[in-house]
C-alpha cells in the first residue's frame, strides 16, 4: 500500500491509524514540520492561539446547587417529604422531624460523593508532566508541556512520561510502558517505519506511535507531535468520563418503582378512610386526622434510615475486607451483579512477568512446579545451589539469563529479608527465576564481572554480555566449560534470530552440532510456547578466547558461533487467588467477562487458565469496530473474553450487557479503564496499581487489588439486599395489619380500635426501633448459590409481595380478633389492649423474617445482637405507654391486667407459629424438587 500523502494543517487532525501509515517525511509535511530544526517559535505561537494548551480539560460540571437539587430529585424522596409536611399538620412533630432528618442526611451524603466523582478528570490532568525538551528554532529547550503544539519534536529518554501524542520518528531501543492505557503488561519497543494496511490497529498495535500519559522504560527517541490536549488518545478517555452518566442503581430503581406505589396507595387510604368514616357518621375531623395518621403509615418512613445503615454498616465491614466503598448504594448494588468485567493485567494477573517453562534441548520444566518444593528469595539463602551438580545445563540456562541482563535485585522495603526485581520486566523475571534456584545476582556478579556488552537493539533482537570467569570450578562442570577458559559470552534474544548466530546445541550437558533437524525442534518448540500465549526467548553462550578480553568487540564479534542452551517462556500469570474467586461467583450466578488490551493470544491462555474462556470465542477490538449494535447485544451473552479492546470499545461491551438486563460490574487499574468503570452500575478499582484516575471514577477500590476480595464484597451485597427486603416485608405486611384494623373495625361495629397519635407512635416504634434491628441481620447460608436479582425485577419480586400481603392479612385478622373480643367484653382498656397486641404481632413477626430457611427455634438470638436490643427497647417503652400514668392522657392508654398482657402475647405467639409452619412447608418443598432434579439427573 502507498503511504498516504500530505495535507495541509489546517486540515483537521488525521486519525490515529491515517497516521501510522505516514512517512516520517510525509508526516512532517502534513504538520509543516523541520525534522532537523523543528518548528519556530512564531509558529508555536500561532498554533496554540489554534490548537490551545496541551492540558486536558474539564466540561459540563454541575453547580454545587443542581447537585444539591438532584438528591431530591427521587419518587420515595418526596414522598417522605409529603409525609413530613402531613405529619406536622397532624400534630406529630417529632414524626415531621424524624423524616426531615432523614431526608437531609441522604441529600448531605448523595452530594458528597457526587463531587467526589467529579475529581476523575482532575486526576486525569495530573498526569501531564511540568516540563519537557522540545526542539524548537534548531536548538533543544525545555519548556512546559502544555506549551506543546502539533508539529513540535520532543526529545525522550528511559523516565520520560511522554506529554502528547506523536509519530515515532527516531527509536534507539526505545520502550514504552502503555499499560493505562492498553492494560498490556509488556513495554513496547517502538519503531519508526510505516505500518501499511487497511484494518483497524488496536492501540497496543501502533507501534510506531507515542501516545500521552505513556512512559518510556528503556533507550530514547524522537516523536512528532500529532495531537494535544483534547485530541490526545488521554483527552478522549478524559472526555469518555465527562460524558458518560451515573448510572442508576438498581437499588435507586427499585425504590423509585416503590416510592410510585406508595404514593398512589397513600392517596388512596386518604380518601376511602375519609369517605367511609363520613358514612358511619364519624367526626369529619376526627377522620381527617385519622386518614391522614394512615397514609403516613403506609409509607415506610424508616426505609431511608434503614437503607443508610446497612449501607454504611456493610461498608464497613468491606473495608475490613480490603473493599473500600466511594459510594454506599454500591454495596447493595454489588448484591445484584450478574457479570463482572475484569480488566486482566494486574487484577486478574500478577501483573509481573514470570518465568513459567525452561525448555532445554531435550526436555521442559515446568518451573511453576519446580518452584512449590523451593523456599522463597530470602537473604538467608545467599548459597551456591546444588542445580550446579545435578542439572548444569539447568544452571547454565538460569545464569546466562541473570547475567545477560540488565536488572537487579535489591532488598524489598516491604519485606524485611525478601528481594525484588528492579528495571525491565522482563529482565527482572529471569533474575527472580535464576535466584528462586539460589543462583543470586550480587554473587554471580562477583564470580562473573561483565567486561564487554552489545546490547539489544530492533533490528539484532539480541542482547549480549562478555564476562570474565573468576571461580569457573564453582559454577560449570566439565562438560560445560573448559576450565583453562577465562571468559565466556552469554547471548539472549528472539529465538529466529539467536538460531543465526549459533552453531552447536547443548544437549545431556554435551555440545552437539546444530543441524537442520534441531533447528526445526527448536523453532517447533518457540512456535507451539508462542501459540499458548507464551513470550519466548532463546538463550545461548560461547567461550571466549583471552585476547578477545583486551579490545571492545561489535555485536557480530561477540555473537559468534554460540551454543544454544534452551527457551525461557514467561507470561504475567494469572493471581493464585483468582480461579477459586471465579469458581465462586460462577456458583453465584455470576458470569466473569475478560475486557483486556493485551494479545489476543494471551488473554486466551489466562481465560482457559481461570475457565472464563467460555465457548472459546475471542472478539478483538479492530473486529468489534465493524460489529453493530444490534449484532454486539447478542454476542455479549455469548463472549467472555475482549482482546485488544480501546477504552470506547469496554465502554460499549459495558453498555450493551446493560441493554441485556445485566447489572454489570466493571474491574480495572489503568486510565482506560476510567470511562467504563464509571458507566458500569458499580466501578471496582484496584488500590495498590489503580491509577488515581481509575479509583475516582470507581464506586468501589479494592485496597490489597485482590479479586476475591470482590466476592466477599457481593457477598455482603447480597446480604444487604436481603436485610432491605426483611424490613420491607416486615413494615409493609404491619402496616396493611394497620389499615385492616382501621378499616374493618369499624364495619364490625367498633369505634376506631387506634386513635391518629396511637397508629404514629406504632409507626414509629415499629420501623423506627425494630426495624433498625432487622437491617443488620447477618447472611443466610445459601447468600452465595442463589442467581442475582435481575435489575429488571422489582423489589418485592421473588414472592415478597405474596409475604406481605398474607403475613399482613395474618396480622390484620388476629389484631381485629383480639380488638372485637376485648370491645365486645366490654373492656375498659380494650384500646390499649389493641394497641399492645400490634406491638408484640410486630415483634414476634420481626423474629419470625429473621430467616427465610432457618427456624427462629434453631437460630442463636444473639447472633443479631441489634434486633434484641431493639426488641427489650420497644418493650419497655410499651410498658411505659401502659403503665405510666402521666403518658395515659398523651397516648390515651390505661393499665392492662396480666390476663390481659398474656392474651396479647399468645396473639403474637399465633403469628410466629403460623410464619414458621409456612416456612417449613417451604423449605420441604425446595428440598423435594431438588432431591427430584438429582434423581432425573442420575437416571438420565
Amino acid at each position: 500500500m502507498s503511504p498516504i500523502e500530505p495535507r495541509n494543517l489546517s486540515n483537521k487532525f488525521l486519525s490515529v491509524q491515517q497516521w501510522t501509515q505516514l512517512t516520517i517525511a510525509n508526516a512532517a509535511a502534513t504538520l509543516q514540520s523541520n525534522l532537523k530544526n523543528g518548528i519556530s517559535s512564531n509558529q508555536a505561537s500561532e498554533r496554540q492561539k489554534h490548537y490551545g494548551l496541551n492540558t486536558l480539560q474539564e466540561k459540563g460540571n454541575k453547580s454545587p446547587l443542581r447537585v444539591i437539587l438532584d438528591q431530591f430529585a427521587n419518587t420515595l424522596v418526596i414522598v417522605l417529604i409529603i409525609a413530613a409536611v402531613i405529619s406536622a399538620v397532624a400534630g406529630s412533630l417529632k414524626d415531621a422531624i424524624a423524616i426531615v432528618a432523614i431526608v437531609t442526611l441522604n441529600a448531605v451524603l448523595g452530594f458528597i460523593q457526587e463531587i467526589r466523582a467529579e475529581r476523575a478528570i482532575a486526576a486525569l490532568r495530573q498526569l501531564a508532566i511540568p516540563k519537557t525538551r522540545v526542539r524548537r528554532d534548531g536548538i533543544v529547550v525545555e519548556i512546559s508541556s502544555s506549551e506543546l503544539v502539533p508539529g513540535d519534536i520532543v526529545l525522550l529518554e528511559a523516565g520520560n512520561l511522554v506529554p502528547a501524542d506523536g509519530r515515532i520518528i527516531e527509536s534507539a531501543s526505545m520502550r514504552i510502558a502503555e499499560a493505562m492505557l492498553t492494560g498490556e503488561s509488556e513495554p513496547i519497543e517502538k519503531q519508526t517505519e510505516t505500518i501499511p494496511g487497511k484494518n483497524a490497529l488496536a492501540l497496543g498495535d501502533q507501534v510506531n506511535m507515542a501516545f500521552m500519559g505513556t512512559s518510556v522504560t528503556f533507550g530514547r527517541g524522537q516523536i512528532l507531535v500529532t495531537a494535544t490536549g483534547m485530541n490526545t488518545e488521554l483527552g478522549k478517555v478524559a472526555n469518555l468520563i465527562q460524558n458518560v452518566g451515573q448510572v442508576i442503581t438498581p437499588l435507586q430503581h427499585r425504590l423509585n418503582r416503590l416510592g410510585r406505589i406508595l404514593a398512589i396507595a397513600a392517596f388512596c387510604v386518604v380518601a376511602v378512610i375519609f369517605i367511609f368514616g363520613l358514612l358511619f357518621g364519624h367526626d369529619w375531623k376526627l377522620m381527617f386526622m385519622t386518614a391522614v395518621s394512615m397514609a403516613v403509615a403506609v409509607i415506610p418512613e424508616g426505609l431511608p434510615a434503614v437503607v443508610t445503615i446497612a449501607l454504611a454498616l456493610g461498608a464497613q465491614r468491606m473495608l475490613h475486607r480490603n473493599a473500600l466503598i466511594r459510594r454506599l448504594p454500591a454495596v447493595e448494588t454489588l448484591g445484584s451483579v450478574s457479570v463482572i468485567c475484569s480488566d486482566k493485567t494486574g487484577t486478574l494477573t500478577e501483573n509481573r512477568m514470570k518465568v513459567s517453562v525452561l525448555d532445554l534441548a531435550g526436555h521442559r520444566i515446568d518451573i511453576s512446579e519446580e518452584l512449590k518444593h523451593r523456599q522463597p528469595i530470602t537473604i538467608a539463602n545467599k548459597k551456591t545451589s546444588t542445580l550446579i551438580n545435578d542439572e548444569p545445563s539447568l544452571a547454565l540456562l538460569l545464569m546466562s539469563g541473570s547475567l545477560c541482563n540488565d536488572a537487579t535485585l535489591q532488598i524489598d522495603r516491604g519485606r524485611p529479608g525478601h528481594y525484588r526485581a528492579v528495571g525491565d520486566p522482563t529482565e527482572g523475571a529471569l533474575v527472580i527465576a535464576a535466584a528462586h534456584f539460589n543462583l543470586l545476582r550480587d554473587q554471580l556478579d562477583l564470580d562473573f564481572p561483565r567486561i564487554n556488552e552489545a546490547p539489544f537493539d530492533s533490528e539484532r533482537k539480541r542482547m549480549s554480555t562478555m564476562h570474565s570467569i573468576v571461580n569457573p570450578s564453582a559454577w560449570f562442570s566439565t562438560n560445560t566449560l573448559n576450565h583453562n577458559s577465562k571468559f565466556v559470552v552469554f547471548t539472549k534474544g528472539a529465538v529466529d534470530s539467536l538460531l543465526t548466530v549459533c552453531s552447536h546445541v547443548l544437549y545431556e550437558n554435551q555440545v552437539v552440532h546444530l543441524d537442520d533437524a534441531w533447528r526445526n525442534k527448536i523453532t517447533a518448540t518457540n512456535n507451539e510456547l508462542a501459540r499458548d500465549g507464551i513470550r519466548v526467548l532463546g538463550i545461548a553462550y560461547r567461550l571466549a578466547a583471552n585476547e578477545e578480553s583486551d579490545k571492545k568487540l561489535t555485536a557480530t564479534q561477540l555473537e559468534r558461533n554460540l551454543i544454544f542452551i534452551g527457551l525461557v517462556g514467561m507470561l504475567d500469570p494469572p493471581r493464585s487467588e483468582v480461579k477459586q474467586a471465579v469458581a465462586t461467583c460462577q456458583s453465584a450466578g455470576i458470569r466473569p467477562v475478560m475486557i483486556t488490551g493485551d494479545h489476543p493470544v494471551t488473554a486466551r491462555r489466562i481465560a482457559a487458565d481461570l475457565n472464563i474462556l467460555g465457548t472459546g470465542q475471542v472478539i478483538t477490538g479492530p473486529e468489534l469496530l465493524g460489529i453493530s449494535p444490534a449484532q454486539l447485544d447478542k454476542l455479549v451473552n455469548q463472549v467472555s473474553v475482549y482482546a485488544r479492546v480501546a477504552p470506547e470499545q469496554k465502554l460499549r461491551i459495558v453498555e450493551a450487557l446493560q441493554r441485556q438486563g445485566h447489572v454489570v460490574a466493571m474491574t480495572g487499574d489503568g486510565v482506560n479503564d476510567a470511562p467504563a468503570l464509571r458507566r458500569a452500575d458499580i466501578g471496582v478499582a484496584m488500590g495498590i496499581t489503580g491509577t488515581d484516575v481509575a479509583k475516582e471514577a470507581a464506586a468501589m477500590v479494592l485496597v490489597d487489588d485482590n479479586f476475591a476480595t470482590i466476592v466477599a464484597a457481593v457477598e455482603e451485597g447480597r446480604s444487604i439486599n436481603d436485610n432491605i427486603r426483611r424490613f420491607l416485608k416486615f413494615s409493609l405486611a404491619g402496616n396493611l395489619a394497620k389499615l385492616l384494623l382501621v378499616f374493618v373495625g369499624p364495619l364490625l361495629g367498633m369505634p376506631l380500635p387506634l386513635t391518629p397519635f396511637q397508629i404514629l407512635w406504632l409507626n414509629l416504634v415499629t420501623d423506627g426501633v425494630l426495624g433498625l434491628g432487622i437491617g443488620v441481620e447477618p447472611s443466610e447460608p445459601d447468600v452465595m448459590q442463589r442467581k442475582p436479582q435481575k435489575s429488571s425485577e422489582g423489589i418485592l419480586a421473588h414472592g415478597l409481595g405474596i409475604q406481605i400481603i398474607w403475613q399482613g392479612l395474618l396480622m390484620g385478622i388476629v389484631s381485629i380478633a383480639v380488638g372485637w373480643w376485648a370491645f365486645s367484653t366490654k373492656q375498659p382498656q380494650w384500646q390499649t389492649l389493641v394497641l399492645t397486641t400490634v406491638v408484640l404481632l410486630q415483634i414476634f413477626q420481626a423474629h419470625a423474617s429473621r430467616s427465610s430457611q432457618q427456624s427462629v427455634f434453631k437460630q442463636n438470638p444473639f447472633s443479631n445482637k441489634p434486633l434484641l436490643g431493639a426488641t427489650l427497647l420497644l418493650i419497655i417503652l410499651q410498658a411505659a405507654v401502659i403503665y405510666i400514668s402521666p403518658l395515659h392522657n398523651i397516648f390515651a392508654t390505661l393499665s392492662m391486667s396480666a390476663k390481659q398482657v398474656g392474651i396479647s402475647f399468645l396473639a403474637g405467639l399465633v403469628v410466629l407459629i403460623v410464619v414458621e409452619i409456612f416456612k417449613s412447608l417451604i423449605n420441604y418443598r425446595k428440598i423435594k424438587k431438588k432431591s427430584n432434579n438429582f434423581l432425573n439427573a442420575a437416571i438420565e
